[in-house]
Order: C-alpha cells, then structure tokens, then sequence
C-alpha cells in the first residue's frame, strides 16, 4: 500500500506532506517522458496487437546478475477494473491468485485452469490490503484493524488486532517462517490514515494508535511482539530465499518529509531482527518512487513493486541482494503496489498495479512456498 492521502488538510494538519505536494512533485518528475510516450503507448487491451519478442518492457540492466528475462514472452494484463489492487498471494494447491482492491472493499481470485477472475471472492474484506498462505494452506489477510486468517470451514480467526497493549494502527503485508509458523507483519496503518481505504482514527496523529513497527506473532501462544521499528512506515515484506534476512519496504516519505524511499535489511536470529540496514535506495536517474511491495527469487534476488514517478520507472525492479544494485526492470503503465511468484511452476510473477492485474513468465522461481 503506497499512495497519497485524500484529505489534504488532515495531512497538513498533523505534519504530514500534503497530497497536493506530493503530486506536484511526482507530476514534475513524469512530465517530460509521458508526453514522449503517448505516442507510442502500449496496447494492453483485449484487442491488441501481439506484442513483439523479446518483450522490450522486460529491461535488462545487468546482464551478468539479471538472467531472468525469457526472450519468448510478453507481459499480460489479465485484469483491469480495480479502484487500488493490492496484496496478490499464491495458492498451490488450488492453483489460483487471490489479491486485494481496498476502497472496493472486496478481494478477487484469478483460476490459473481457465484465466476466470472471480470478482467477490471475498466481499466484503474489511478493506484487506495484503494477503498471503500459511503451511496449511489458510489465506492469511491484513485487514484495516486487525490481522485475520480464513479456517478451511469458512470461518474468520482473528489473530491479532493489538500490541503492547495498544490496537494495532492497521496491518499491510506478512509473511509465514516455515519452520516454526511464526507469521511476520507490518503494521504502518494506512488504513486509519485515509477515508478513502479505511476509516480515520481522529486520534490527531500520523501514528494513530502507536509508533509503525513490525511484528511477530507466536503461532503457539498468540503473543504479538515488535521487532523492528527503523522504517517510517514499513510496507512489504518478505525473507530472503534462504530465511537468514528479513526485507522491509519504507513508504514513510507518504506522511514524513524526512523519510526515504529505501527497503530496509535485517538479520534474523529466531524471533529477533538485528543490524537494520538502508540496503537499497530506489532513485533512478535522479528520480525516486515508493518501494511498496516485495519478493524473493531462488538466487536471492529482491523484485519490488515501485511507482509514482512515471513512464520508465513504474513497474517492478530487481535488485541484487548482495549490495542492493539495481539490476532489472518490468516497465508497466501503472504504478506497481506488490508482486508474488505463482503458476505451476512458481515462475510467473503476478503484479498488482493501480487498476490491473498483470504477470509475465520469468526464467526464475519464486523462493518461498507464495
């Protein structure tokens, strides 16, 4: 979840940086390469054109670390309709991806057997943003308030919707350690910040209830506890291919002027974080744009869902989990939220981008389970 707040004088009011700031300033930035491309914009509707290989949207900056781009694919745009998607996770064993459109209030479900989008799946959602499964196969949601998971019978646990003895500002995005079930997740509260994908708190503050952290919550005794708070308003999330480091997107520079636009690197020791690091600065050509979304390939390369800066930076970009270098790029015509590995073979991404649902098949895999 990245994007600007609608009520600008809430924002102002409590320190944040104003909507109209915000897209004057991307607005700035965009302005020369869109102009340019009009011309020559893609075609991504039902009717167009096959699009020419290899697919030149699928860029290469280093060729040496970026070997994922299949010279005999194009990206497809399987949906468009949403108001903001977000949050796609992958289901093996049903073989489906189900994502989230948060003002709409309502989660959708793509059947990778015949390409049928199911558009109320899960209607309504609570204003879910992220999702995923745990070992069980049991989709796991981030609601406005609270953090649920959906049982095999239909019924909804709750499994979490304080910490520290205070209600959680709004969680985003998790993931699952497969070894001990334990789930980790964010908490930056969107969702109590914005009329338009939540409900706000009017509790006079950009931290609604509590300082934005992330968690961990013990699948044993229940017991959420933070483990980090260095980012702003940490956003995606996602464990390195071999669970030793743990990635934090930072979309604070949403409500904070002096925040980055970075993804933040942590060591994970059990069920503690140590040595935050800034591993990755997303500008480009001078320009910056929002990491919001994350995932892991089996090299251990970081694919992050980015936008808000224009044609040629919107999309994914892939960085090398070594020094954070950038090393590839998915351009797409919106601003890309988040991103997950799916398909039979864990080697399609799925890309949740402003109003569509796109994938491309990559010649990689997805390191963990969704």
């Amino acid at each position: 979840m990245t994007r600007i707040l609608t009520n600008t004088d809430y924002t102002t009011a409590t320190g944040g940086l104003g909507r109209r700031t915000l897209l004057k300033g991307t607005a700035a930035l965009a302005a020369s390469t869109i102009l340019a491309s009009q011309a020559n914009a893609r075609d991504f509707g039902a009717n167009a054109e096959p699009q020419r290989y290899p697919d030149p949207d699928i860029v290469v900056i280093d060729p040496k670390r970026f070997k994922a781009k299949v010279g005999n694919t194009a990206i497809k745009r399987l949906y468009t309709g949403c108001l903001w998607a977000e949050g796609p996770a992958w289901n093996a064993q049903g073989q489906y991806l189900v994502w989230s459109d948060i003002p709409a209030n309502r989660q959708l479900r793509y059947l990778d057997d015949d390409g049928h989008i199911s558009e109320q799946f899960h209607k309504p959602s609570n204003e879910s943003n992220g999702n995923s499964f745990d070992t069980e196969g049991r989709q796991l949601s981030a609601e406005r308030t609270r953090l649920v998971r959906y049982e095999h019978d239909g019924s909804v646990t709750t499994l979490a919707e304080q910490a520290g003895g205070k209600p959680l500002n709004g969680p985003n995005d998790m993931v699952v350690h497969p070894n001990d079930k334990a789930i980790w997740f964010t908490d930056p509260g969107y969702g109590a910040i914005s009329i338009y994908e939540g409900k706000l708190a009017k509790t006079g503050s950009l931290q609604p209830h509590q300082k934005e952290a992330v968690y961990r919550l013990d699948p044993q005794t229940g017991q959420v506890a933070k483990v980090a708070d260095e980012p702003f308003k940490p956003n995606g999330i996602a464990f390195s291919h071999d669970y030793r480091k743990l990635y934090v997107c930072d979309t604070g520079i949403t409500h904070y002027p002096q925040a980055e636009n970075v993804v933040w690197s942590y060591d994970v020791d059990g069920p503690k974080l140590s040595n935050p690091k800034k591993l990755i600065d997303m500008k480009l050509d001078g320009k910056s744009g929002f990491p919001d979304g994350l995932r892991v390939d089996t090299e251990g390369n970081i694919w992050v869902g980015a936008g808000w800066v224009g044609p040629g930076y919107d999309g994914v970009q892939v960085f090398a989990p070594n020094d954070g270098a950038r090393i590839g790029q998915i351009l797409l015509p919106e601003t890309c939220a988040n991103v997950c590995f799916g398909g039979k073979k864990r080697n399609r991404l799925f890309m949740t981008a402003s109003q569509s649902l796109y994938a491309v098949y990559v010649e990689t895999q997805g390191a963990h389970f969704c």
